[in-house]
């Protein structure tokens, strides 16, 4: 258990620092590789679709059956699933278009924020921003983390899944920051700790679930997890995917990620 649990954290907080990466590909790159963040996400996409219609889902399912009954159980499994779509759908309401991290944005745009540097109402709309996405990554290490403790293998699909985008989240966190500030060290620091959200999740998912978890308790998390990940594969990183104007590489990089998901489920789980 205490093995599961450091594994399960690790996960989460390396999944969490992929947006460091992507803010310093926005440094140190002059141009942003398109064809393989689209590819990227795709894969991502296809992962997270899969395990979580395939995998996750029905262990949900299976855990509330378990607990409640075969009637009652599937339908608070749909109940689950749906109730996260809700819960993620909710969040991105709140965060302003501006301040989404899957606004697509490239390292070419770096270049575009000079002019911008000299007004100071900015530095307060970057700060938001990173504050916005910590806000939208937080369910991400809930999933990510609870995932990793029931099954590590589970865990490690799910927290690849989530590292690939949440790659170009870091450029779309430290684009918006430098427009306000000017300050690349600056940018980064702020994109750096808005990937930390994920692991506070871990962590509040652990002092809060982890004293109740049972199969009912499991089941319903389970099942909004599934939820969360189908939602943000389809609303978030399908059509970030085609923004970066790549739409069949989108598409092979889905199927390929399914394929790998579902290798992955048949050769070690």
């Amino acid at each position: 258990m205490v093995e599961n649990l450091m594994l399960a954290f690790g996960l989460t907080l390396l999944a969490g620092l992929a947006t460091g990466i992507g803010s310093l590909l926005a440094f140190f790159t002059s141009t942003t590789n398109t064809k393989f963040l689209s590819l990227a996400l795709g894969f991502s996409a296809g992962v997270m679709i899969y395990v979580s219609m395939v995998e996750i889902f029905f262990k949900a399912q299976d855990a509330l059956v378990g607990s409640m009954g075969e009637v009652p159980g599937k339908w608070l499994t749909v109940a689950g699933f749906f109730g996260g779509m809700v819960v993620i759908a909710l969040i991105d309401k709140l965060i302003p278009k501006a301040g989404n991290p899957h606004e697509v944005k490239k390292v070419e745009d770096m270049s575009k924020s000079q002019s911008s540097i000299q007004d100071s109402n900015l530095l307060k709309m970057g700060t938001f921003t990173a504050l916005a996405i910590a806000i939208h990554n937080f369910p991400e290490g809930i999933a990510t983390f609870t995932a990793a403790l029931n099954d590590p293998t589970l865990g490690i699909a799910i927290a690849s899944a989530i590292a690939i985008h949440n790659i170009p989240e870091g450029i779309a966190v430290s684009v918006p920051v430098y427009f306000a500030t000017g300050d690349k060290k600056k940018a980064f620091k702020l994109s750096f700790l808005s990937g930390l959200s994920e692991p506070l999740g871990a962590i509040l998912a652990y002092l809060v679930l982890m004293p109740f978890l049972n199969d009912m308790v499991f089941g319903i998390l389970f099942a909004g997890v599934a939820g969360i990940m189908v939602f943000i594969s389809l609303d978030e990183l399908l059509p970030a995917s085609r923004r970066y104007g790549e739409a069949h590489l989108s598409i092979y990089g889905v199927v390929a990620g399914m394929a790998v998901m579902a290798l992955s489920l048949l050769l070690f789980i």
